[in-house]
């Protein structure tokens, strides 16, 4: 078996890594971050102004559109291009948040939330996984969530997508036992972003707010999200993700998940000593 780059953290210009969803926060911190760490970074959008803002940063960008297998194959392919057919890491980031209580939730916009969140990442996953069983090494990073532990109302489309990454990310690890490619999980709770924003236009959008039973609730949920600066407390900045993200690829053994900001820690705790009714008291006043 090939040793992997990771092993020694002085052999950065070996490493290349694929980041989805790079458009701003996490995606954007942590390329810029691992660059000016001496990685190789593919920086990836899926606008081409978004593409074209990347590369003006200096980053190698391109773009792929988690929503489109041709899309993902072109993007793989053109890393892999670049890199004579390797590649030592993919951090799954490209996300959104569908608002909404469930029952206020069509077919159609569940399955939009889960092409982007959960089976984008999945293919993506498998065009690079070859690749890593060929040289030996890997690391694949899951940008998870604190709704990927503990379910919390109008948040349901991506609870459930989250939930089905942790179970994905699970079953993966366990798949690739011996191989060398290495599966992490980052569960980060409110970071700095534009994923407020983007979760109040996907709210605006496909909930029918007036028809719903939920219509007063909605508006307290509006005012959350249409909120300047952090709306909960314990918000971090992205370099937090970023520092895990760092010990993720650099580490000889990186954890199977890594636990981001206060309420990720909380909750991921109180889900083992709680019982699920306590809980769910709980998660209501949240």
């Amino acid at each position: 078996m090939t040793e992997s780059p990771g092993s020694n953290s002085n052999k950065k210009s070996h490493k290349s890594i694929l980041i989805t969803g790079c458009s701003s926060g996490v995606g954007l911190c942590v390329a810029l971050g691992l660059q000016q760490r001496g990685y190789r970074v593919f920086a990836s959008a899926r606008n081409p102004e978004d593409v074209e803002k990347l590369r003006q940063q200096g980053l190698e960008s391109l773009q792929l559109d988690l929503d489109d297998s041709s899309s993902i194959k072109a993007a793989v392919a053109e890393v892999l291009n670049r890199t004579g057919g390797t590649l030592y890491a993919l951090f799954n980031n490209g996300a959104y948040g569908q608002a909404g209580a469930l029952e206020d939730i069509s077919r159609d916009v569940m399955r939009a939330q889960f092409e982007s969140n959960f089976f984008g990442w999945h293919e993506l996953t498998n065009q690079v996984l070859p690749v890593m069983r060929q040289q030996g090494y890997g690391r694949i990073l899951q940008h998870s969530s604190v709704l990927g532990l503990v379910a919390l109302t109008f948040r349901g489309a991506y609870n459930a997508s989250k939930y089905a990454i942790e179970g994905l990310s699970d079953t993966l690890r366990l798949e690739l036992d011996g191989t060398n490619i290495h599966i992490s999980l980052f569960e980060s709770g409110p970071i700095e972003s534009r994923f407020r924003a983007n979760s109040l236009k996907y709210l605006k959008r496909n909930i029918d707010i007036e028809n719903s039973p939920h219509k007063d609730l909605y508006k307290k949920t509006i005012d959350r999200l249409e909120k300047v600066g952090p709306a909960v407390p314990f918000t971090l900045p992205p370099e937090a993700v970023l520092k895990k993200v760092i010990h993720a690829l650099e580490s000889k053994k990186p954890k199977p998940r890594y636990y981001i900001t206060f309420p990720t820690y909380l909750f991921g705790y109180l889900r083992r000593i709680l019982s699920t009714r306590l809980l769910d008291r709980l998660l209501l006043k949240v």
